[in-house]
């Protein structure tokens, strides 16, 4: 069915990650209690709309530093479950450290297709772009992170045309972490996921970041766990390898603890886009 997978069953137990951690809804648990936690400690300016949908919305996490670089975090939940305000607590190193953090919302599948879920990621980073200054943020040091299918959105985000689409600099994005990302969408077209996403093989061509190596030279790193399966390891080194990046795989963290890495403002996944971003 794909690669050296055979059945559905072989591709589930590959690319589901919560059959391989123990109390997953535990961690999902502790994501929001984090998040809660985070609102209140950080405040922000949470919803504003990037676009016409109510699902179109950014939640701002500034810092007291002036002109202070900015960071862009994309969630996960493979395009179909989890909203901005369940990763608030994404913030919290990168406030920590000075860095103005842009928290992305975006509609989930089935109620529209993945191409859309990446349209409105490129609308709310044009958004961010336009407006954060208005927020204490620098909008020439913006550096994009997204963990899981966020990863996957991070990638799309380098090819895109900015200045053919938005009429802002090709060079928006100065620094790229895509954190546990799927870069070849082909196997879950034969996983539990495709009736949720429900996709096509055009929109496998046209959404595979594989597919779509960025042109616009970005200071990149490619992260995955340690303890994750053989096939988003692989991914991830394969996407690394055609791109130039640097991979990392972080030892023992699985598909949901590599974020502490992000989380933490001493955590190598965090001390990482900082490096990027100079």
């Amino acid at each position: 069915m794909y690669r050296h997978l055979t059945t559905q069953d072989e591709i589930d137990r590959a690319y589901n990650p919560r059959l391989g951690v123990p109390d997953v809804d535990g961690w999902f648990a502790g994501w929001a209690r984090r998040s809660e936690e985070a609102r209140r400690k950080l405040g922000g300016r949470l919803g504003l709309p990037y676009g016409p949908t109510l699902a179109e919305y950014v939640d701002v996490f500034p810092t007291t530093r002036p002109n202070a670089p900015v960071h862009v975090f994309l969630h996960g939940g493979y395009w179909r479950s989890f909203s901005a305000r369940d990763f608030s607590f994404i913030a919290e190193g990168p406030v920590a450290r000075g860095v103005c953090t842009v928290v992305v919302n975006y509609a989930l599948c089935p109620a529209v297709p993945i191409g859309e879920i990446v349209r409105q990621c490129r609308a709310a980073l044009a958004w961010t772009w336009a407006n954060i200054a208005e927020f204490g943020g620098d909008r020439d040091r913006i550096g994009v992170s997204g963990h899981s299918a966020g990863g996957h959105l991070t990638a799309r985000m380098l090819s895109t045309a900015w200045q053919r689409d938005y009429g802002i600099p090709d060079t928006l994005i100065k620094a790229a972490l895509p954190i546990s990302g799927l870069f070849d969408l082909e196997p879950l077209r034969w996983s539990w996921l495709q009736p949720a996403l429900q996709l096509s093989g055009d929109e496998i061509l046209a959404q595979s970041p594989m597919r779509h190596l960025h042109s616009v030279p970005v200071p990149l790193a490619v992260a995955v766990g340690g303890a994750e399966s053989d096939e988003f390891r692989r991914q991830s080194a394969e996407y690394a390898a055609a791109t130039g990046a640097k991979l990392m795989e972080i030892e023992g963290r699985h598909h949901f603890d590599v974020l502490d890495d992000l989380a933490s403002p001493y955590g190598k996944l965090w001390r990482t886009v900082e490096s990027l971003m100079g």
